[in-house]
């Protein structure tokens, strides 16, 4: 069965090349052109996966994600988010509200398929077995560490670089460095490898 792929994308141009691009890689793609719409059809049709632009007329982003992950049939579904590079801000909002991932318009046709193959098969593998709950950072704080630090390895476990954690929690890369080596003192972790294990562990027994 094909994996159906929702955009959520206001600008004409760009969602039908986004939906061009999808149908040729074999997915079943539905489309609308702004955030009402999105989530009515998310709920109607259950999509695999959403792609969704921030910055929309009405209902934003934003918005749409708080809509899908406020109900349970669609808490799941794996969203990323389309920005602009002008919209750093808006996208640490986005990302803190619990989207999964997000691409830099306009998008390159080899990091879109990655993203999605990437959440894709997260979400397969989360069917068969027990996987982390990335919606919240705060589980980490049991570890022993700051509202911070739990939140730079809640990133640093979903395998985000320091320049991108940087940016998410609109901090510099070297107090991203500092989070980080003060959590693998915490954690009594060589690396950044054991920290994130040890994250996941923590994540995953609280969807268990």
């Amino acid at each position: 069965m094909k994996n159906k792929i929702l955009i959520i994308e206001d600008e004409t141009s760009i969602r039908e090349n986004l939906h061009d691009v999808l149908e040729m890689e074999g997915f079943s793609v539905l489309s609308t052109d702004n955030g009402a719409e999105g989530v009515e059809t998310a709920q109607e049709e259950m999509p695999d996966l959403v792609l969704c632009d921030v910055m929309m007329p009405g209902m934003d982003g934003h918005a749409v994600l708080a809509a899908l992950r406020g109900h349970k049939a669609t808490a799941r579904i794996p969203f990323i988010f389309l920005t602009a590079k002008g919209e750093l801000e808006d996208l640490r909002a986005g990302m803190n509200l619990g989207a999964d991932d997000y691409l830099i318009k306009p998008v390159k046709v080899h990091d879109l398929l990655a993203a999605i193959r990437t959440r894709l098969e997260r979400m397969q593998e989360h069917r068969t077995t027990v996987m982390p709950d990335f919606t919240s950072h705060e589980p980490l704080q049991s570890l022993g560490l700051t509202p911070r630090e739990a939140e730079v390895l809640f990133w640093a476990a979903q395998g985000k670089t320091n320049p991108e954690i940087a940016m998410i929690v609109s901090v510099t890369r070297a107090t991203v460095k500092k989070h980080l080596e003060n959590v693998y003192q915490k954690l009594g972790a060589e690396n950044r490898a054991m920290a994130s294990l040890r994250a996941m562990e923590v994540l995953s027994a609280q969807s268990s």
